[in-house]
């Protein structure tokens, strides 16, 4: 069924300011060389600059589910997408490692509820029919993030300083802010009564006493925690461990996302079709198996051509694309309808605090040590990284061979 032109607006729109709430989080990886040098900060340091944006979004989402179903939708989006403007503006004029820190938890707070709002608004504007098309739409943000929003970034932080791409961004979301007051419905599609939104917090907290008497919604808890874990602690190490110990330049770390995140693009919705044809299962485990080659390779490479870290690197985002689809599938399958959004806030709030401590666990890992003859540090202990990572996914891989499906 075509889109009616309000609905393009709309979903261009909410696509738009979910591409540069991924960007706000994204960009920080491949900065992470530039602003260990410029505002003078260790790894660990950098790791818990990451990880104050991951867990305040968990803290704010976990809160936020208390009263948010109380709030009129669109408004509560307005003033959300403003305050993430604000938070991501700070960041650019933040001139120390504390004032960035607190940044980076301001605009945190704000982006991981926007999240959630930008998909409460598709499923509660788009009927049955269209709602799994504009779903698709606004999740392809993220790949397009690192396509093209991350090699931005670090585009114009190589020709003026890392400020620049936090900038950009708050100037992207002014005319993204004006389509969401626009082509947003004013009126809400409010299914509860005024009775059922006065218990509403009190449900919630049933939700926490209802997953811990069930083993299945325990398992599809476990086995997300341990793939989120496995990834974030590769991530934020990826782009210095690129240029301190493989050659690159700051420049050409454009060329890890702009080859990750176009390569995704496209295998992304190949995988979904696959996941759908031969069983969600069956490609998780697939793909996590095959994960553990990238994740080894990534963490162990020595200084080799630019051609084949390249390869390495899309190879692992591929794989990590690859199994974060059917999981994703399963763990939102493993509750009943009635149950599963209760169920989901649960899990992305856990899935941002896992993001977090995956960051510090890496940081504290993770040291930087002199090299003869060169100004730049080597990041070592990467390695160890690497092996918990596959650990971790040999967890999920158990834990998701146990998940069922609930009708």
């Amino acid at each position: 069924m075509p889109y009616k032109r309000q609905e393009k607006l709309l979903l261009a729109s909410l696509a738009g300011a979910k591409f540069t709430h991924i960007m706000d989080f994204m960009v920080m990886m491949p900065l992470g060389p530039l602003l260990m040098k410029t505002l003078d900060i260790s790894a660990q340091q950098f790791g818990f600059l990451v990880a104050s944006y991951t867990i305040s979004a968990g803290v704010a989402v976990l809160l936020s589910a208390l009263f948010i179903d109380k709030l009129p939708r669109r408004k509560t989006l307005l003033i959300v997408y403003l305050g993430f403007m604000l938070g991501t503006l700070v960041c650019g004029m933040s001139n120390s490692y504390i004032t960035l820190v607190l940044a980076r938890m301001l605009t945190g707070i704000f982006g991981g509820v926007l999240n959630a709002l930008i998909l409460s608004t598709v499923g509660d504007t788009f009927p049955i029919e269209k709602r799994a098309g504009a779903m698709g739409v606004v999740m392809s943000a993220f790949s397009a993030a690192a396509a093209l929003g991350v090699p931005f970034g670090i585009y114009l932080a190589s020709l003026g300083d890392w400020n620049w791409p936090f900038f950009v961004i708050v100037i992207l979301s002014l005319p993204l802010w004006f389509g969401i007051y626009f082509f947003v419905p004013k009126k809400e599609k409010i299914e509860e009564s005024v009775a059922q939104l006065t218990k509403s917090s009190g449900a919630y907290f049933e939700v926490f006493t209802r997953v811990l008497r069930n083993k299945n919604q325990l398992t599809a808890l476990g086995m997300s925690l341990a793939l989120v874990l496995g990834q974030f602690m590769i991530i934020p190490y990826l782009s210095p461990y690129m240029v301190a110990n493989i050659g690159f330049s700051q420049i050409q770390l454009v060329y890890i996302y702009l080859c990750g995140g176009l390569s995704t693009l496209v295998t992304g919705p190949i995988i979904g079709r696959l996941a759908d044809k031969y069983g969600h299962k069956k490609l998780f485990l697939i793909f996590a198996a095959f994960s553990a080659i990238p994740l080894l390779l990534i963490t162990h490479l020595p200084a080799v051509s630019m051609s084949l870290a390249l390869l390495a690197t899309t190879t692992f985002f591929i794989f990590i694309s690859g199994r974060i689809i059917p999981s994703t599938t399963m763990v939102v399958s493993s509750v009943e309808s009635k149950y599963r959004a209760g169920f989901v806030s649960i899990n992305t709030a856990m899935q941002q605090f896992s993001a977090g401590l995956a960051a510090t666990i890496s940081g504290s890992i993770v040291t930087e040590i002199a090299v003869q003859d060169s100004t730049v540090k080597a990041i070592s202990g990467y390695h160890f990284v690497g092996y918990l990572a596959v650990g971790l996914t040999v967890i999920a891989m158990i834990l998701g061979s146990r998940l069922k499906a609930v009708k």
